[in-house]
C-alpha cells in the first residue's frame, strides 16, 4: 500500500502519464500504446487482488427460482452453487484481459467499416449522392458548414462510426478538388458525428448504456419509477443546443486551432508535366455543364489548356464554357492530378488504345515507366513501335525533361529517358521487373478508375447496413460484416483493396487502449479520479451546481482515458449517491453523465471516430488537445448550465 492505495493504482496512473507524454511528443500512436500495455501486462504478473461486490449475489433468489423451473423438466440438472457476496479481482489485468481489446466489438467494427469505406470509395458512391448537398465550397468554412449539418442530422439516428465512414470518401474528394487542407475537415467530421450522437437516445451506444443503468437502478430501488425509461429525445434538450454551439465554435476557430497541414508531397514540386487528352463521354453526367460546374476548373497541379471540338480548337477556355459530347479536353499537369482526372465521372481517356486492352478498366491502374536505351522501340513512334501489342499497356502521356510535348500520343518518337504514363493491368510492374526495356517501373497509388456502374449498388449495401442496425435487427458488427462481405462479393471492391484499406495503426491503438483502460478500472485509479473529485467538491461545501460540474468533469476525464461506456458505468452510482446526499433530483446528473461520456474531444482515444480520422487528416496528439480541450469545456459549460433548467434540482 502506498498513501492508502495499492501500488498498482499509482503504476497505472504513471503508465497513462507516459502514454500521454509520448503521444504529445508525436511518437507513433500504435507503438506508444502497445508499449504501455506491455508494461501493464508485465506488472500484472506480480499484481495483488482485492474484493468487489458480486453482481449476481443480489439476484441469487431469482436465479434459484429460474433453476427450480428448469429442474422440473430436467431433473438431473445439478444444484446452483452457493453465491458469495464478494468476488476476488486482480488489481491489474491478466494477459487475457489486457489483449481482449483486440477482439472487442469496437475494434472489429472499425476494421470492417474500413472495408465498407473501400467499397464506397472504389465505386464513387458517396460522391454521387452527396454532391448536390456539398456543392462547390470555395473556402474551409463553407465546406465545414455544408459537411457538418448532414453529418449531425444522420448521426442523431445512426451510430457515429458508420456516419464517419460514409463521409470519409466525400471529405477526401472535397480536399483534392478544391485544394483544401484535409486537417481542416476530418476532425470536424468526427466531432460532428459525436455532436449528433448526443441528440437522441439511439445516437450512441453510451446513451443506451445509461438508459440501461437507469432501469437497473429503478429495479434495485435506488431510483423512483419515473426514471424507468429514458425518452427518445430527452437528451435532445442538451444535445441540440450543445451541437449548435459546438458547430459555431468549430467554424469560428478552426482557422487558428486546427492545423493547416498539406499532403506530404507538394503538388507544385513535381517536375514531370504530362499532357493528357480526355474525351467527354456521350450521355455522361457532365455533358451540358460548364467547366466550373463539372469541377474541372482550379484543379490542383493541373490546368485545362484547350478543347478540341470537331475541327475547332478552343484555347484559354473560360469557366462558363459548356461541355459537349465528344469534346477532347487537353490537360497539362502532374501525375497525382491525372489520377483524379481519371476518376472524374463522365471523362474517358481520348486514346482508343485504352479500349483495346485485354483487361477491364477496373482491373487496371496508372503506371510510370522510364524508357531505357535498350527499349526496342526507342527512335520509333508509339504507333509504329506497336507499344500496346508489345506490352499490353496504353500510353496516356509522355514527359520529357520537363518539356510539354504537343504531338498526338501515337506520333511521339520515344527517346531514352522519356517517362511514360501508362494504363495497364496491376501485374505490369511485376512482368517488367526482370526486363531491360525500362529503367524504372512504378505503379501510381490509388489510380484504379472507380467502378461507377456499381455506385448505386454500393450505396444500397450501405443503406441496408444502416437500416438493419437502426431498426435493431442486427448489432452494428454483424451488420457491417455482412455489408463488407457484400462489397467484396459484388466486386464493389476487390479483396486486395479491402486488405489495403485497413488502417493498422488505428486498429492497434484502439486494441491497446482497451487494455490500458482496463488497468485504470481494476486498479481503482478510475474510481479514485472520479470519486475523489466529487467528494472533494462536496467537502468544500459545493452546492448542487458545483457537484454537477464535478460529476461532468470526472466523467469527461475518464472518457478521454478509457472507453465511453466504462466511464458512464463507473461514475453513475457515484453521481446518484451525491444527488441523494444533496437531496436533489438525480436527473440533471444522469443526463450530464450521458453527454460527458460521449463528448470526448481532447484525445485520439476519446472516441473511436477520432482515431479513424487521425491518419487521413495527418493529425498529431497536440492537435486534439489544442481544439479538443476548449470544446470539452464548452460542452461542459452548456450542459451544466442547461441540465438544472430542464430538470429542476
Amino acid at each position: 500500500m502506498l498513501f492508502g492505495h495499492p501500488w498498482e493504482l499509482w503504476f497505472s496512473l504513471a503508465v497513462v502519464a507516459v502514454m500521454v507524454y509520448g503521444l504529445a511528443r508525436n511518437f507513433a500512436a500504435d507503438m506508444i500504446t502497445t508499449g504501455c500495455l506491455t508494461m501493464i501486462l508485465l506488472a500484472g504478473l506480480f499484481a495483488g487482488t482485492h474484493q468487489e461486490p458480486n453482481p449476481l449475489f443480489e439476484k441469487r433468489a431469482a436465479l434459484r427460482e429460474h433453476h427450480e423451473a428448469i429442474k422440473k423438466d430436467f431433473p438431473k440438472v445439478g444444484e446452483v452453487p452457493e453465491l458469495q457476496p464478494t468476488v476476488t479481482v486482480r488489481n491489474l489485468p491478466s494477459v487475457v484481459q489486457g489483449v481482449t481489446g483486440f477482439s472487442s466489438d469496437a475494434l472489429l467494427t472499425v476494421a470492417v467499416l474500413f472495408v465498407v469505406v473501400a467499397g464506397l470509395t472504389q465505386t464513387g458512391a458517396m460522391s454521387m449522392v452527396t454532391r448536390p448537398i456539398i456543392g462547390q465550397p470555395k473556402s474551409v468554412v463553407a465546406a465545414q458548414a455544408r459537411l457538418l449539418f448532414p453529418v449531425i442530422g444522420l448521426s442523431t439516428f445512426l451510430n457515429n462510426t458508420p456516419c464517419v465512414a460514409m463521409f470519409m470518401p466525400v471529405v477526401d474528394e472535397i480536399c483534392k478538388k478544391y485544394r483544401l487542407s484535409p486537417s481542416k475537415l476530418y476532425l470536424p467530421l468526427s466531432y460532428a458525428s459525436v455532436f449528433g450522437g448526443c441528440c437522441s437516445k439511439i445516437g450512441t451506444s453510451t446513451n443506451i448504456v445509461v438508459a440501461g443503468l437507469m432501469l437497473d437502478a429503478v429495479n434495485s430501488g435506488q431510483l423512483g419509477e419515473r426514471f424507468r425509461f429514458m425518452g427518445m429525445f430527452d437528451i435532445s434538450w442538451l444535445g441540440i443546443p450543445a451541437a449548435l454551439i459546438g458547430m459555431a465554435f468549430l467554424m469560428g476557430t478552426s482557422k487558428w486551432l486546427l492545423p493547416d497541414r498539406k499532403p506530404a508531397i507538394s503538388l507544385s514540386d513535381d517536375p514531370r508535366q504530362y499532357t493528357v487528352e480526355m474525351i467527354v463521354q456521350p450521355g455522361g453526367p457532365i455533358v451540358g455543364q460548364t467547366i466550373e460546374e463539372a469541377g474541372l476548373r482550379h484543379l490542383p497541379g493541373l490546368f485545362l489548356a484547350e478543347i478540341e471540338r470537331g475541327e475547332n480548337i478552343l484555347p484559354a477556355v473560360g469557366p462558363t464554357e459548356r461541355l459537349q459530347a465528344n469534346d477532347r479536353l487537353i490537360f497539362v499537369g502532374i501525375v497525382e492530378s491525372v489520377v483524379d482526372l481519371q476518376k472524374t465521372r463522365g471523362l474517358l481517356p481520348a486514346t482508343n488504345q485504352v479500349f483495346k486492352l485485354n483487361d477491364p478498366r477496373t482491373q487496371r491502374c496508372l503506371i510510370e515507366a522510364v524508357v531505357s536505351d535498350r527499349c526496342p522501340i526507342v527512335g520509333k513512334t508509339i504507333r509504329d513501335g506497336q507499344f500496346r501489342r508489345q506490352y499490353d499497356a496504353a500510353v496516356l502521356a509522355v514527359a520529357r525533361s520537363g518539356e510539354r510535348i504537343n504531338a498526338k500520343i501515337g506520333d511521339i518518337v520515344l527517346q531514352a529517358g522519356d517517362t511514360l504514363l501508362l494504363e495497364a493491368h496491376h501485374s505490369f510492374e511485376e512482368r517488367m521487373r526482370n526486363r531491360s526495356d525500362f529503367f524504372l517501373v512504378s505503379s501510381v497509388q490509388n489510380s484504379t478508375p472507380p467502378r461507377y456502374d456499381k455506385g448505386w449498388l454500393a450505396f444500397g449495401i450501405l443503406a441496408v447496413m444502416v437500416l438493419v442496425n437502426g431498426f435493431e435487427l442486427l448489432e452494428l458488427l454483424p451488420a457491417a460484416l455482412l455489408a463488407a462481405g457484400a462489397m467484396i462479393l459484388t466486386k464493389c471492391c476487390t479483396a486486395r483493396e479491402a486488405r489495403e484499406s485497413l488502417e493498422l495503426e488505428v486498429l492497434v491503438t484502439i486494441g491497446a487502449s482497451f487494455g490500458i483502460g482496463k488497468a485504470l478500472e481494476l486498479s481503482g485509479a478510475a474510481k479514485l479520479l472520479s470519486g475523489g473529485l466529487i467528494d472533494a467538491t462536496q467537502a468544500m461545501g459545493g452546492g448542487p451546481w458545483a457537484v454537477l460540474a464535478a460529476v461532468y468533469f470526472a466523467t469527461m476525464i475518464l472518457t478521454e482515458l478509457i472507453t465511453n461506456n466504462t466511464a458512464a458505468v463507473l461514475v453513475f452510482p457515484i453521481a446518484i449517491a451525491a444527488a441523494k446526499q444533496l437531496g436533489v433530483d438525480p436527473m440533471p446528473f444522469i443526463m450530464s453523465i450521458t453527454i460527458a461520456a460521449s463528448a470526448g474531444y481532447a484525445t485520439p482515444t476519446g472516441y473511436q471516430c477520432n482515431l479513424m480520422v487521425m491518419g487521413p487528416g495527418g493529425y498529431r496528439f497536440s492537435d486534439y488537445l489544442r481544439i479538443g480541450i476548449p470544446l470539452d469545456l464548452l460542452y461542459m459549460l452548456v450542459t451544466v448550465a442547461l441540465a438544472p433548467l430542464v430538470w429542476k434540482f
